[in-house]
């Protein structure tokens, strides 16, 4: 169980890593000029956004097994945070990858086919903005799962469950504050978020003795 430990709380801060570095290159949107001229490095940061994505499922699976209990409810945290996955899977991939690739070969000096161009851009923005909110409710409610289990089970530093719970309470009141949580700093100011905690929980993984590890409550 040991060996396996190590290996998911590995998984999770490389994901989590590999995250935080695409937030770092991510470029501010703007106009189909822009988005043609940075369309590099759009690729680039989503690229390496949606190959984080595996790492956080393996290393989230590692968690909920660390942390199952006879109701099961590590098992429930798992499923919404695979929602959110493949939603952030899926808005990266239109919106980071197909998009600006659409883009660079159908752009055009005519103002009709721009318009079109400007179309589709907005009916790539009107498919992203669900699935990040999809993806920021999942990863919330699995935050708040394992957080909960983690203060019940002792399996990992309490403090970590501590942290989650404060952690979820702050970005529901942005939230329900009207807070941008969809725009690009309130996006990044998510990601930090739940990529401190994931990191926290990886190296507890990594580092740490757990007890009542094998033992189910």
């Amino acid at each position: 169980m040991k060996k396996e430990r190590i290996f998911a709380g590995t998984s999770l801060i490389f994901g989590c890593i590999l995250l935080i570095i695409t937030m770092v290159l991510h470029p501010s949107g703007g106009s189909i000029e822009h988005i043609l001229k940075v369309k590099t490095i759009i690729v680039v940061s989503h690229s390496i956004a949606i190959i984080s994505l595996p790492f956080i499922c393996f290393g989230s699976w590692g968690l909920t097994i660390l942390l199952k209990t006879s109701s099961q409810l590590s098992y429930f945290a798992f499923i919404f945070i695979c929602f959110g996955l493949v939603a952030a899977m899926i808005a990266g991939t239109i919106n980071g990858i197909t998009l600006p690739l659409f883009l660079s070969e159908n752009s055009s000096t005519d103002p009709s086919q721009n318009q079109m161009l400007k179309y589709v851009c907005s009916y790539g923005n009107f498919i992203n903005i669900p699935m990040d909110y999809i993806m920021i409710i999942s990863f919330s409610i699995t935050i708040l799962i394992w957080s909960f289990l983690i203060i019940r089970t002792k399996r990992l530093s309490r403090y970590i469950g501590f942290f989650g719970i404060i952690l979820i309470v702050l970005g529901m009141l942005l939230l329900f504050n009207a807070f941008n949580l969809v725009n690009l700093f309130g996006f990044s100011i998510f990601i930090l978020g739940i990529s401190s905690w994931i990191i926290l929980v990886g190296y507890n993984l990594v580092s740490c003795k757990v007890p009542n590890e094998i033992t189910s409550n």
